[in-house]
């Protein structure tokens, strides 16, 4: 029986796709709902760093993703970059918790500064302001000061900053390993119970 209570999940247009697909599955396979949100940059680096072709409208990616993922029906819920209306867009609403993954350095910016330009930097707002965890997982190195101190001032108000750095102590011998490195630290920091990586001792 899937958990009502949903995640949010923004996939803004940086690299790392395939965090962000992986998570998505382990969520659903979970058996917990997902708010998806994802940017039209988002749409475009989903199709070069994976197999996915998601189409442009919400309902069609929300159908496409579900049938991908054999999600059940009401679990998964795709949300439009001006859909206000989204339960997700009120503090009533919130998620439980919320992850933009990947997140670039502008969403990351905008998040710093409250300008709420569209459903994603919105819903990190509302996550914020009623004290639900954000976890940001920003776009590959290097980062610039500005960066940092958008990153410093988030971690300051409660954000958690997530660079997708996997560890090498466990020895990966695949892609999909060190994928699953970084998607097991995110499901650490929701709370969602996982093996993808073998602890340390």
């Amino acid at each position: 029986m899937t958990d009502q209570n949903p995640f949010a999940l923004a996939i803004t247009g940086a690299s790392g796709a395939p965090y962000a697909i992986r998570l998505l599955e382990q969520l659903l396979v979970r058996k917990h709902a997902v708010d998806l949100m994802v940017s039209a940059p988002g749409q475009i680096v989903l199709g070069m760093e994976t197999t996915l072709k998601l189409p442009g409208r919400p309902a069609e990616i929300q159908r496409v993703l579900a049938e991908h993922f054999g999600a059940e029906a009401g679990q998964l819920r795709v949300f439009g970059r001006e859909e206000w209306t989204a339960p997700v867009a009120s503090g009533s609403s919130a998620p439980r918790a919320m992850v933009v993954c990947p997140c670039t350095t502008g969403t990351l910016a905008s998040i710093a500064v409250g300008t709420s330009s569209n459903l994603i930097e919105r819903v990190a707002d509302v996550t914020l302001k009623e004290g639900r965890k954000l976890v940001l997982v920003p776009r590959e190195t290097p980062f610039s000061a500005i960066h940092l101190e958008n990153m410093l001032k988030l971690a300051r108000l409660g954000a958690v900053i997530l660079p997708p750095n996997p560890g090498f102590y466990h020895a990966p011998s695949s892609i999909e390993e060190l994928v699953d490195f970084v998607v097991a630290r995110i499901l650490d920091q929701l709370g969602v119970d996982n093996d993808l990586v073998p602890r340390w001792g």
